[in-house]
């Protein structure tokens, strides 16, 4: 082989394996996860080995490390069963389904019980299915799709009732879901957090000038610009109604909240918006920046007021301007 052939070989062989790793990689974030909870260690490798083709599995053997387990790693479904010692599957579900983070989690029964007061005292307690052993592999398999393709289902349906259908951008909803969740973890991981309220200067004027349909063009066009200028993957912006947005920066500063704020405001002043008149391919916007320090004694609705509050000193002291305020 030539030494041009060979490297040519060598080169292609490394796209190959890199493009392997890749979609081995692709593979596996996009498997569904499962944790299998029994104290029989021959029951959870047997199911283990079934259902670690399709899915990526996690395994506990008592009850507190399931909770434990299901707390830290979130599984799209549990497998539990329920006589297990200290702390049995009735006890680790009733934990489970009064806890927000967990309690949405289907949860399917496997257990030796075999009575019909066991099966509705789960179900009751919100077990979306129970199986009894000895337990048919492919009966399992079918539930365990089933369940799967149920949940696939519920989270397509929420996740559109969350979307602004004009700007693409998360609605209200989904704002208010996401600002809950990251401001529990700020308290819990004591970061800063901080809010930008943002307000399209005399957007009225605008629709009033230009026509409803012109002012959703600029309303799409702005959306671009925020997706565009938020770097970092917590950051979230979202539409909070009408000619209003809000933009959430966790583990964020006040200092880093003006800059994210700065760009911002620049980027829309920069942008053309399309239009067929040029006097509408301009406008600005205003801003307010709140930010949560951990400590102080405050709410995540007082920190989105405080925000804006400062929105709305911004619009008052000239427009295309941001303006900050302690939350305190």
């Amino acid at each position: 082989m030539c030494q041009a052939c060979f490297y040519f070989f060598c080169v292609s062989c490394h796209i190959f394996n890199a493009m392997l790793v890749f979609l081995l990689v692709m593979n596996e974030t996009i498997k569904h996860s499962i944790l299998i909870v029994d104290d029989d260690e021959i029951n959870v490798e047997a199911l283990e080995r079934m259902l670690s083709y399709e899915y990526t599995v996690y395994t506990a053997n008592d009850g507190f490390n399931a909770v434990k387990m299901a707390e830290e790693r979130l599984p799209d479904l549990i497998l539990l069963d329920i006589e297990m010692p200290g702390m049995d599957g009735y006890a680790v579900i009733t934990k489970l389904k009064s806890t927000p983070e967990t309690q949405k989690i289907p949860v399917i029964f496997i257990t030796g019980l075999d009575c019909d007061d066991s099966e509705e005292k789960g179900l009751n307690l919100g077990a979306a299915d129970y199986i009894t052993k000895p337990f048919s592999f492919a009966n399992v398999k079918l539930r365990v799709k089933k369940q799967i393709e149920t949940l696939d289902q519920l989270r397509s349906i929420e996740k559109l009732s969350m979307i602004d259908q004009l700007t693409g951008l998360p609605n209200r909803r989904g704002l208010e879901t996401r600002m809950h969740s990251e401001w529990a973890r700020a308290q819990r991981e004591h970061t800063p957090f901080s809010v930008l309220f943002l307000d399209i200067d005399r957007f009225k004027q605008y629709n009033d000038s230009y026509g409803h349909p012109q002012g959703d063009v600029l309303l799409k066009c702005l959306a671009k610009v925020f997706t565009e200028t938020l770097k970092r993957p917590g950051d979230f912006a979202a539409r909070w109604g009408g000619e209003e947005f809000l933009v959430l920066l966790p583990n964020t500063d006040l200092n880093g909240a003006l800059e994210v704020a700065e760009h911002i405001r620049k980027n829309v002043e920069d942008v053309c918006v399309p239009c067929s008149d040029e006097a509408a391919a301009k406008i600005t916007i205003s801003i307010g920046v709140n930010t949560h320090v951990y400590g102080q004694d405050n709410t995540v609705d007082s920190l989105v007021a405080g925000a804006d509050k400062a929105l709305y000193i911004a619009k008052g002291s000239g427009r295309n301007k941001i303006c900050h305020t302690d939350s305190k």
